[in-house]
C-alpha cells in the first residue's frame, strides 16, 4: 500500500539522498523509543510536500512511516544539516549525465537573483505638500 502513497521514493532517489542524511549513533545511551528508519521518515516527508497537508495529517500507517511530529524533527534537522542542498546538487549531475537535463534554455527568475551591477538606490525624493505650522501657543 505504501508504493501507491509514494511513488516518489524510488532506489535510485534513495541512492541519491542517503549518502548527505547525518549519522547519529544505533541505539539511545539514555535508553528511549529506537530510533525510526530514514528511508521511513523521508517517505513520511515526500508525502507532505506532494499533497500539502499538515505534519499532523500525514497517514504514518499507511505509509508505513513515523508520526508526523518525528518526520517534522527528522526534516528540521536535515535542513539544518544542508542535506537538501547537496541532494539537489546530486540529482541534477545525474540528471546531466543521463541527458536529461537540458541546459539550452534557462529561465532565472529576477526575484531571486541580486543585480550585481545595479543602479544605487534612488534618494527620496523631498515632499512639495503642504507642512504643518508651528504651534503658536509657546
Amino acid at each position: 500500500m505504501a508504493k501507491n502513497l509514494t511513488p516518489d521514493l524510488t532506489d535510485e532517489l534513495w541512492q541519491a539522498i542517503a549518502p548527505y542524511l547525518p549519522s547519529r549513533p544505533a541505539y539511545r545511551p539514555k535508553g528511549g523509543h529506537p530510533w525510526c528508519d530514514d528511508q521511513a521518515a523521508l517517505r513520511g516527508i515526500l508525502y507532505l510536500l506532494r499533497e500539502g497537508c499538515k505534519w499532523q495529517s500525514i497517514p504514518s500507517k499507511a505509509l508505513d512511516a513515523p508520526s508526523g511530529s518525528t518526520c517534522w524533527r527528522r526534516f528540521r534537522v536535515w535542513t539544518a544539516a544542508g542535506v537538501w542542498a547537496k541532494a539537489h546538487l546530486q540529482l541534477l549531475d545525474l540528471l546531466g549525465e543521463e541527458g536529461v537535463l537540458d541546459l539550452q534554455r534557462v529561465i532565472v527568475d529576477s526575484a531571486s537573483v541580486r543585480a550585481q551591477k545595479g543602479a544605487r538606490t534612488p534618494v527620496r525624493p523631498r515632499s512639495i505638500g503642504a507642512r504643518r505650522g508651528a504651534n503658536g501657543m509657546c
